[in-house]
């Protein structure tokens, strides 16, 4: 199988995140693999295994990607590709990471497309439904469980709390989330092998885009840190007085009742 993983490069949201200038302060953040896309390419290496192939990671972004898409070559992936967008001119949103992605995408061959089911940074999950639409192919989001047998693809995926069984054809795109697998950790030896794999970095000028192609449709109004929590408060007295009292405060200091 010819398994292509869609990966995104996000701040660690449980490091340390500051604002600076309305901007997330890249200089304070520590990176990482978005953590559902560690599932999907956990997942394509899994299905490598069982059915042969190779498996790809693609992102778009800047250099600074490279130490992701290395981690995931390090997780056992066999080839990365970086879509270098520094020299970009224009702003860029979901749907412009999607038609740059669909642009590379609709070059390469390809039994199933991975990606995870949301970022963490933004938590949109428009980029793997706009890519699949855009090359026409089917999309099943969400997914926990997945097997293959021919062309014929059944996989699970959550709904509402419950579970729902699809049946589909390759080519297809999944998006993954947490209880499909549990993603490996690079071992030593996967680490030395990563140096030596292949890792393409491809212009966006390579693209068939033009820079009007890509400008984004959305902008950012606002981005802020939630505000702090406050201290809690511990209720005293008997179960009436408690119940009294958590009305009260319900009233007058949440203003919720």
């Amino acid at each position: 199988m010819d398994l292509i993983v869609i990966m995104k490069r996000t701040f660690d949201t449980e490091d340390r995140i500051s604002i600076k200038n309305g901007l997330i302060d890249e200089e304070e953040a520590e990176f990482i693999i978005n953590p559902y896309d560690e599932y999907a390419i956990e997942e394509a290496i899994l299905l490598r295994e069982k059915h042969g192939g190779e498996v790809k990671v693609v992102t778009v972004g800047d250099e600074e990607a490279e130490k992701e898409l290395r981690t995931a070559l390090a997780m056992g992936a066999d080839k990365a590709v970086l879509i270098d967008t520094e020299d970009v001119d224009v702003e860029l949103d979901h749907f412009s990471i999607a038609e740059i992605l669909t642009s590379y995408l609709k070059t390469q061959d390809f039994d199933m497309i991975l990606g995870g089911n949301l970022a963490i940074d933004d938590g949109s999950g428009q980029v793997a439904p706009r890519v699949a639409r855009k090359l026409d192919i089917n999309l099943v989001t969400t997914i926990t469980k997945i097997e293959v047998e021919g062309d014929k693809v059944t996989i699970e995926r959550d709904v509402e709390g419950d579970v729902e069984t699809v049946e589909t054809t390759l080519p297809v795109l999944v998006t993954c989330q947490q209880g499909l697998n549990e993603p490996r950790y690079p071992s030593l030896p996967g680490i030395m092998k990563a140096k030596k794999k292949p890792l393409e970095t491809i212009d966006y000028d390579d693209l068939d885009l033009e820079e009007e192609d890509i400008q984004a449709k959305s902008k950012s109004v606002e981005l802020y840190l939630p505000p702090e929590r406050t201290a809690g408060r511990v209720l005293k007295g008997d179960m009436e007085e408690q119940a009294k009292e958590l009305v009260e405060l319900l009233k007058t200091k949440s203003k919720v009742l």
